[in-house]
């Protein structure tokens, strides 16, 4: 039964008995699951940590002081799993000292369950192999034409990958099973081990219920699907021992691997308590964001149930506009009128952060390639696509590290850059700290001569990389060869391998899909050998999420003042959104209405719900810069759809 709203739950603290509502399903017995419906800028961060602090008996609360206790005697705590390792973090300083909460990523949170199990490991990877095989015949029986050789060679593969399961003693967490081994498991397998043995393995289902009674997770939108349902399977296993806590806004998926849509696969008995502020941004744009998610749009099969936001009473201002130019013309152009776009904010905001000398405001792009072009590190970025796709991307789980074989670049060389002045000059004594840190210095002979000569050396490749990283066509091999030559530096022996490989380069195909991997990856190296060394800084820091440019996906949970994003579906080369579809300026696909009757994802949910991503990201004012395959037809479908007003919308 809904709650009757009292004087108290209206304006700025109309979400003030959330914390104490969650507070009772978790001390009250037995404890009771939840899905907390919690959107853009609602505060759920400080609402998560209130609980916490009340249930562990950090703060004055008789029932929490107890639940506490009875948490201690037991030995358990409460488990918090977050989508990055930032949050993680930010959860754990907020909450101080708290030996009764664990607060990790899901990742982590299920290698810690699995770790050192290496049989039940074992027996699990060979279950996942067997279901792939059986998928993998059953899709080539399917077809018209019946399996081929390129199905034959995917049962090998699969065939082969079983041997290795079956000769591996013992398994390790970590991505880069090119360094670490082949048992070492990568993030998706490390989810789907722990999903299979949960639901295999009593005696792992009653370890996880006797560390931790309560599971709340962050995010719960865009966590895996095998992972949520085994959990689910262990609430109706195990109802008094055990419950589980969802937080999200399925509004803001942005990944596969999260059910389609949560709400509705709740189950009817769960406590859904709703956060309706939205503390972030002005009123314009949360009316934006509001009228967006209701929209009825065709091709949309998600429905759009979910709670409107309100903005706090102060917050009754806001600007947001609409650009829309032709995708024809070049980046150049582009990239010029969206200067001018920033121009026009910034007389519309009367704000100099969107001012050309000040540039203070976030970009945002649909794909990593469109980011890479407006951020001048394309050829680097395409390069480390080609060695290794999935490290190659900022993640917004907050693992930025870039591909391992290339960290030798990406990491010490860029550092020792860093130490070389505007002049050329060398700032010796942060090189001495750095060839420290490295170990450069640690393997100098302990005879005199042949130390200084080592010395000697090793500053004469200093000079030499300082004048060489000054130069503006320098190439990332141009600077390699002067730190392989100088020996100061450990670098990946694959890195080596390329570095030193004379083979012929392989013709691009025409086929990329039938490329052989080792092709792809030579003319990746080959790529990034050629490349401007300075697109190495830039790069470094898009990887860190610093740049002034990002893409939707990465920026998930980040708020910024002055928010621009560009869409321009022809540069991102991307299938999966598309936005000319979505406002109007290209018709929708056979394939986009088939999926629409069916009642299928489309291109249309997938592209609406980036879009409301991104325009929720903004705090006081927003630019939306449509490059449109047909801006005229484009136009028409914004002015149809009532998003913005007449004078918001700007032709450029």
């Amino acid at each position: 039964m809904p709650m009757k709203q009292s004087k108290q739950s209206l304006g700025n603290d109309r979400d003030a008995h959330v914390v104490e509502e969650i507070c009772n399903y978790i001390t009250c017995e037995p404890p009771r699951n939840f899905f907390l419906f919690a959107g853009a800028g609602s505060g759920k961060t400080r609402t998560l940590v209130e609980v916490l602090r009340r249930v562990t008996g950090l703060e004055n609360h008789e029932v929490g002081e107890l639940y506490a206790e009875k948490l201690r005697s037991r030995g358990q705590s409460i488990r918090v799993i977050t989508y990055t390792k930032n949050a993680a973090t930010i959860i754990s300083q907020r909450l101080g000292e708290n030996n009764l909460t664990a607060v990790s990523t899901i990742h982590t949170f299920c290698w810690e369950l699995i770790k050192g199990f290496d049989e039940d490991i074992k027996d699990a990877l060979l279950a996942l192999n067997t279901e792939r095989h059986a998928e993998a015949r059953a899709y080539a029986q399917s077809k018209k034409n019946g399996e081929n050789d390129t199905d034959r060679n995917k049962y090998a593969e699969i065939e082969e990958e079983a041997s290795e399961i079956r000769s591996t003693q013992v398994f390790i967490y970590h991505p880069d099973r090119n360094t670490y081994g082949r048992g070492a498991l990568s993030h998706p397998e490390v989810l789907n081990v722990a999903a299979w043995l949960l639901d295999q393995r009593p005696t792992l289902e009653r370890i996880l219920v006797d560390r931790h009674p309560i599971i709340l997770i962050d995010e719960s939108q865009d966590t895996m699907k095998g992972t949520l349902d085994v959990l689910f399977n262990l609430t109706k296993n195990r109802p008094k021992q055990f419950a589980l806590g969802l937080i999200g806004d399925h509004r803001q998926r942005i990944y596969t691997d999260g059910h389609e849509d949560l709400p509705s696969y709740i189950p009817a008995e769960w406590a859904r308590p709703t956060l309706q502020m939205n503390h972030r941004s002005q009123l314009r744009i949360v009316d934006l964001i509001n009228t967006i998610w209701k929209s009825d749009i065709k091709g949309r099969t998600q429905p759009n149930i979910g709670i409107e936001q309100k903005s706090r009473i102060e917050k009754n201002q806001g600007t947001v506009r609409v650009f829309i130019g032709d995708s024809k013309i070049s980046i150049g152009e582009k990239m010029r009128k969206e200067m001018e776009s920033a121009s026009v904010m910034a007389k519309e905001t009367k704000s100099t952060a969107w001012n050309e000398d000040e540039q203070a405001y976030k970009t945002l792009a649909l794909e990593h390639k469109l980011a890479a072009r407006r951020g001048d590190f394309y050829h680097v970025f395409n390069a480390m696509e080609m060695i290794d796709k999935d490290a190659a991307k900022p993640k917004s789980n907050g693992v930025q590290t870039g591909p391992a074989m290339v960290r030798p670049i990406l990491g010490p060389m860029y550092e020792l850059s860093l130490c070389v002045m505007p002049d050329g000059s060398v700032d010796e004594f942060a090189v001495t700290g750095l060839l420290h840190n490295s170990g450069a210095m640690v393997n100098l002979s302990e005879t005199i001569s042949a130390r200084n000569k080592r010395l000697v050396k090793i500053h004469a490749s200093v000079i030499k990389f300082a004048a060489i990283v000054a130069k503006q066509d320098a190439t990332v091999k141009d600077v390699l060869k002067v730190v392989i030559d100088g020996e100061f530096f450990d670098a990946d022996p694959r890195l080596l391998a390329a570095y030193k490989n004379t083979s012929p380069i392989p013709t691009e195909p025409k086929n990329k899909s039938k490329e052989l991997k080792e092709d792809k990856v030579k003319r990746g190296w080959h790529l990034l050998f050629n490349a401007p060394w300075q697109e190495i800084a830039r790069y470094r820091t898009y990887l860190a999420g610093e740049a002034e440019i990002a893409t939707h996906q990465v920026v998930k949970g980040s708020e910024f003042i002055h928010v621009m994003v560009v869409m321009d579906d022809e540069e991102a080369g991307g299938f999966l959104f598309s936005y000319d579809k979505l406002f109007g300026a290209k018709m929708l696909s056979d394939t986009d209405l088939k999926n629409s009757a069916s009642g299928q994802e489309t291109t249309i949910d997938r592209t609406l719900r980036l879009l409301y991503v991104t325009c929720s990201r903004a705090e006081e004012s927003l630019a939306l810069i449509l490059w449109a395959s047909n801006p005229q037809a484009a136009a028409v479908a914004i002015e149809k759809s009532k998003w913005f007003t007449t004078d918001e919308v700007i032709q450029i």
